[in-house]
């Protein structure tokens, strides 16, 4: 099954396939997603989904359930 996965600000939309890992869809669409330590501990990697919910982009894979996904990348000022 297929997902339109849509990154913000940018407003780019590419299409994935569920349970395939977040960073390789941001990497096809062209959009860099920070890492740190690939496990989810440094929150490096944090981006927000819909309803404000945030989560790890480097242990995240595309979910179930869904037609569309938003993804708005944001830019901790610690990293």
């Amino acid at each position: 099954m297929s997902v339109s996965v849509r990154f913000l600000p940018d407003d780019i939309t590419v299409e994935a396939e569920v349970g395939e890992p977040m960073l390789t869809v941001a990497e096809r669409a062209g959009v860099f997603i920070p890492t740190g330590c690939l496990m989810g501990s440094c929150h490096a990697c944090e981006v927000e989904i819909e309803d404000g919910l945030t989560i790890c982009a480097c242990i995240t894979a595309v979910p179930p359930g869904r037609e569309t996904l938003t993804i708005n990348l944001y830019v901790d000022p610690a990293w």
